[in-house]
């Protein structure tokens, strides 16, 4: 049984894309015991990234669910789970025989957890989409980028991985809590555009206080404010500077050998432009290191701003175990953290289908019941 405080939680994902592979890859890596149903055509690997760190940490069987055979399999595999992922477009599933009624049937324990770009319902369910349309219509999109310009797509970490993937694990752990005064299972309905929304919560409020009043890339968090942004240095790399309090302001005022006498009150909107100016000539004389060491030790809210390939070498990371390497590949460790039950270093992904023979013994199937499967087409 694998460490971790999800220790003993035994899931069965359908493999997919992205969001709904990294809700189990949270798991996983927190002590579920998570078995992912790959295809079973040899050597189909969904995302076709070997070593992918959203595989890690789980057994795979390779199933071919077009098959009654094949559905039969990932069935069996339920009646033991407490939680079924999938991310496919509304009514697949059911289509498949996998739908929440008829694995509820035999197992009415099961969390169902569904991850989609628009949700269950609503009139663009059925739709095709990707991370930046999901976050467009979320309101999540449009804040981000510089005044003037076109909105910036912020990667697929607001969409797949933070209103996508976080909020499903966090939904299937709810649902999990509720079933132990319960007993039942239920259905997860997580969409990204949920989720996206969620993620922008503070912003109504800001709003609504008159706060957030200007357009984008005008704001104190969105690159409006000078103190609160990214400055090319000497040596063609970045710093981040969030110097929103007073004190902390302070601090980065020595940090930049600059006269506080001589500069115009920092949270005055209509004297950013000048402040801007003054901010990006005195970090343009450093290298972004040389700042770096001049801030140590302050309060001065100056980071470097790091490649995510460049992060496992901080201090700071390095200390803390945020990265390890697994199958070679350097990647971020299991988060939280927790004092008594700390989950292990995941696994490397094992190849899709890799596991399938060990797996079904695991259930009861004799390798005559295995051949014959192998013989049908309806495992890998």
């Amino acid at each position: 049984m694998k460490a971790g405080p999800l220790s003993g939680l035994k899931v069965v994902e359908l493999a997919g894309l992205a969001p709904g592979p990294f809700a189990c890859t949270v798991l996983a890596d927190l002590g579920a015991d998570v078995i992912r149903v790959d295809r079973a055509t040899p050597g189909a690997d969904v995302l076709g990234i070997p070593g992918d760190p959203l595989t890690r940490g789980r057994r795979t069987i390779g199933v071919n669910t077009k098959t009654p055979e094949g559905v039969e399999l990932v069935l069996k595999l339920v009646e033991t789970a407490d939680v079924l992922i999938e991310g496919f477009r509304p009514g697949v599933a059911e289509r498949m025989g996998l739908g929440p009624e008829q694995v509820h049937v035999r197992n009415p324990r099961v969390v169902y957890g569904r991850m989609t770009g628009w949700g269950q319902d609503g009139p663009l369910a059925p739709a095709a989409g990707h991370d930046i349309n999901y976050i467009s219509i979320a309101g999540a999109l449009e804040p981000i980028g510089r005044a003037g310009e076109r909105p910036v797509p912020p990667l697929n970490l607001v969409g797949d991985f933070g209103g996508g993937g976080l909020m499903l694990a966090m939904g299937v752990l709810a649902a999990l809590y509720e079933r132990t005064s319960s007993g039942k299972g239920q259905v997860v309905d997580a969409s990204m555009v949920d989720g996206a929304a969620l993620l922008t919560a503070s912003l109504h409020g800001m709003r609504a206080a008159g706060v957030w009043a200007g357009e984008r890339g005008d704001n104190l968090l969105d690159g409006g404010a000078p103190f609160y942004d990214t400055y090319e240095t000497s040596d063609g790399k970045y710093i981040a500077v969030g110097a929103i309090e007073m004190r902390f302001w302070a601090d980065l005022v020595k940090v930049l050998g600059l006269n506080p006498d001589e500069l115009p009150v920092h949270v005055d909107k209509s004297e950013w432009p000048r402040l801007r100016k003054i901010m990006a000539e005195a970090i343009g004389k450093y290298t972004r290191d040389e700042l770096v060491a001049r801030a140590e030790g302050t309060d001065a809210c100056l980071t470097p701003v790091l490649t995510p390939w460049e992060a496992a070498g901080h201090p700071h990371n390095a200390a803390r175990g945020t990265f390890v390497e697994i199958g070679g590949v350097v990647q971020p460790a299991p988060a939280p953290k927790f004092d008594r039950t700390p989950p292990e270093t995941p696994e490397a992904p094992h190849k899709p289908g890799a596991d399938t023979e060990e797996i079904l013994a695991e259930y009861g199937l004799t390798p005559a019941d295995i051949t014959t499967l192998r013989t049908s087409g309806a495992i890998a």
